[in-house]
């Protein structure tokens, strides 16, 4: 690692601002940004590493030669990395790279859900994807692992039950399952390596846009936190809630989840563009 570059990387379960953060942080100065850096090799390498399908120093090896590689050779002051993908990797990030800071960046996960379910169609849970994977799973030597594509890539949970899961149902298990693992890495950190942050705090008030801004030791502008009144990467700028039934699914598959990252007994919004 370059001796005067300072690692960090923004964790999520992806449709929570990841995008939006990387437009806001590229402009702090004398920082290289990145959103989803090397995603071909890091989704697949995240998914194989939480279902146990690779070993720990494997997933090192490979981010030695990606993420370790690209902050040593930069000539910034900061390099970040904005990638939901990374939410699995984080404790081998963390022993690569001991001074890596990580943000948790979090969004209501009923408007995550919507936003996979409604935008993201065949790229995320879809059905003949996820059968793919499956049958790999359940047969390597018969099933090959798919190509580095998204949407074949994306955790299966080992539970009997998820079978019977449909796209939104899987979707719904994805955010609180990834929530729960970085929660975990996280913890067994020192709290001084990590930061949560709402997505909807951010857009509410200057202080939480500063205190992101503090904690990576960057320089904080107003203009910072006005960039957050719009929404960025928005292939479909068009918001809706969850029908009854899908929030009740939600709530059953994510509420435990949901009232651990602060959002028990609050509203569903809509996203105004």
């Amino acid at each position: 690692m370059s001796r005067d570059t300072q690692p960090f990387f923004i964790v999520s379960s992806g449709r929570s601002g990841t995008a939006m953060l990387h437009k806001v942080l590229e402009t702090a100065g004398n920082i290289e940004m990145h959103h989803e850096y090397m995603v071909h090799i890091t989704q697949p390498l995240g998914v194989k590493r939480h279902m146990g399908l690779v070993e720990g120093a494997e997933a090192m090896r490979v981010l030695r030669d990606t993420h370790a590689a690209a902050v040593r050779y930069s000539s910034a002051a900061h390099w970040g990395d904005s990638s939901n993908k990374l939410s699995w990797l984080i404790p081998e990030l963390a022993a690569l790279l001991p001074e890596a800071k990580f943000v948790h960046l979090v969004r209501d996960g009923r408007k995550v859900a919507g936003s996979y379910y409604r935008k993201l169609f065949a790229e995320c849970y879809d059905d003949r994807s996820v059968a793919v994977l499956q049958a790999h799973l359940d047969d390597p030597v018969s099933n090959p692992a798919p190509p580095p594509e998204k949407k074949y890539w994306w955790p299966i949970s080992r539970d009997a039950a998820f079978r019977a899961y449909d796209q939104f149902d899987r979707i719904a298990w994805h955010w609180a399952e990834v929530n729960r693992v970085i929660t975990e890495s996280l913890t067994a950190l020192p709290p001084q390596r990590s930061h949560f942050a709402r997505l909807e705090d951010l857009y509410i008030s200057p202080s939480g846009v500063k205190g992101l801004f503090h904690f990576l030791n960057l320089p904080y502008r107003d203009e910072h936190f006005a960039m957050f009144a719009r929404p960025h990467n928005v292939n479909r700028p068009e918001d809706e809630l969850l029908t009854a039934e899908q929030g009740a699914r939600f709530d059953l598959i994510a509420g435990g989840v949901m009232a651990k990252l602060g959002y028990a007994g609050t509203p569903e919004y809509v996203v105004n563009y």
